[in-house]
């Protein structure tokens, strides 16, 4: 998990994970060098609490490296909860020959629209077989690192190491949601945000640098 001052919501999404952790899943924080606490609030309630080069790339890389000898890797932002057996799923996918893969996700919010944009990043995730962050994206540990990991870019780093996933295996699309925060889209209003994540995309479709993007996207 990369944080990056996420003290307001960081124990509520840590102690969401404690069902998980008693099973047998160990829990990484990975954080970019927060201000606000967020290590120590995070630290009795992972398995291991580390500081990365900040950059959401850097630091899942940083906190794959250091989750031990784990076959599998799950990546799970900040402010998104997973489905209780997410753990079941994952390995049950697995077992029927799942090499990576991603969930269904839920937008939580007021706006209706919200509901609407999920619906559609699940359809295009399941038709381009490409996965996004807030989808909890897994992959097997040794796939992973025979790709390189996440390309050090500050945008778009999930739609480029699902390109390089997609070349070797389809993913799993699971259809139990995770649910992720929909704080940027209320901030920035829905359908600002939507305009701007499309135009993003076909930008970075087109080949423009990640760096530009990732200027024009803050």
């Amino acid at each position: 998990m990369p944080v990056l001052n996420e003290a307001a919501g960081i124990p509520a999404t840590l102690a969401a994970l404690a069902p998980l952790r008693a099973r047998g899943v160990q829990v990484v924080v990975a954080d970019g060098g927060s201000g606000d606490g967020t290590p120590a609030l995070a630290a009795p309630r992972a398995d291991r609490v580390i500081v990365a080069p900040r950059g959401r790339a850097l630091q899942m890389n940083a906190g794959a490296a250091a989750a031990g000898d784990a076959d599998l890797l799950l990546f799970l932002h900040a402010d998104t909860l997973l489905p209780a057996d997410a753990d079941r799923l994952v390995l049950d996918a697995v077992a029927r020959g799942a090499r990576w893969g991603r969930f269904d996700v839920r937008i939580a919010g007021r706006p209706w629209m919200l509901r609407v944009v999920a619906a559609l990043m699940n359809a295009r995730s399941r038709w381009t077989g490409i996965a996004t962050g807030d989808q909890a994206i897994f992959v097997e540990r040794a796939l992973f690192e025979r790709l390189g990991g996440f390309p050090a870019q500050p945008l778009m780093e999930d739609v480029a190491l699902s390109r390089r996933l997609r070349a070797v295996a389809r993913p799993a699309c699971l259809r139990a949601r995770v649910v992720t925060s929909g704080r940027r889209w209320e901030q920035r209003g829905v359908w600002r945000t939507i305009w701007l994540m499309w135009r993003l995309r076909w930008r970075y479709w087109r080949g423009e640098s990640p760096d530009r993007l990732a200027r024009d996207y803050r």
